[in-house]
């Protein structure tokens, strides 16, 4: 499900609730409103950039390399403040944190972004589109989310999102240069990590909330037995394998 941040929009007069990451009030007319931030530049990121823009993102995906569960991307807009704040509360490449850090992180994040949003490609459109194709769908899905728009982007890797609506820059070790991708890197991570817990206990067998739908050896031994369900990658190589009925309990 997508998930956004920060939006700056007026919502309906009843009980709409506010948008995650932002803290919604009542205004003198009754009116539910959601909590603005005040605009302020955004610095350059931790890499050399071209001229700074107002508003720069920095997007990250998570997923790519596993064989079952959606890929998710998150996108992330800071200011200078909040990046040098989230910079000391330990902030950075969100493999180079242990689950518990990144799962601390999170709210800072949340709170100091401008903007943040979390988008995802299924697994039904990995297999349509291939995983690179899927890959940029996310992204391009969470910068969409973004509010407000960002005027540039800061994309983790070496390959440019096709058809994106702004200016974007590729970072190869982008989460270890931008904190606004290391950001999105930890969303993107927490959120996915969690989908994968969940969906563990719906298939049991396949080690899940441990590998979280990566090839592990346990995984791959349990496609074997066991078969591929309906959320694994069937694009994949070790996910179109016949399954062995010798191996099945009778």
């Amino acid at each position: 499900m997508p998930t956004a941040g920060r939006a700056a929009v007026v919502v309906d007069r009843a009980l709409a609730p506010s948008p995650m990451g932002s803290k919604a009030v009542r205004s003198r007319d009754g009116a539910i409103v959601t909590e603005l931030l005040p605009d302020r530049p955004l610095a350059d990121s931790m890499a050399p950039a071209p001229a700074q823009s107002p508003w720069t993102a920095g997007v990250d995906e998570v997923g790519r390399g596993a064989l079952f569960g959606p890929v998710v991307a998150a996108a992330v807009i800071l200011t200078a403040e909040a990046e040098s704040d989230l910079r000391a509360l330990g902030v950075r490449d969100s493999k180079q944190l242990s689950a518990r850090q990144r799962q601390a992180l999170v709210e800072p994040i949340r709170d100091r972004a401008v903007a943040w949003a979390i988008a995802e490609s299924s697994v039904a459109e990995i297999d349509q589109l291939n995983i690179l194709q899927a890959t940029f769908l996310a992204m391009r899905r969470a910068l969409e989310q973004l509010h407000p728009r960002p005027d540039r982007c800061l994309v983790d890797g070496n390959r440019p999102i096709p058809h994106l609506f702004c200016p974007q820059e590729t970072l190869i070790q982008g989460d270890r240069q931008s904190i606004a991708i290391a950001a999105a890197s930890i969303l993107a991570k927490v959120h996915r990590d969690q989908q994968i817990i969940d969906f563990a206990a719906q298939y049991p067998g396949y080690d899940l909330a441990a590998n979280k739908g990566y090839g592990t050896a346990a995984h791959r031994a349990a496609l074997q037995t066991l078969g591929p369900t309906p959320l694994h990658r069937r694009s994949f190589a070790p996910c179109q394998l016949t399954l062995n009925l010798s191996q099945l309990p009778s």
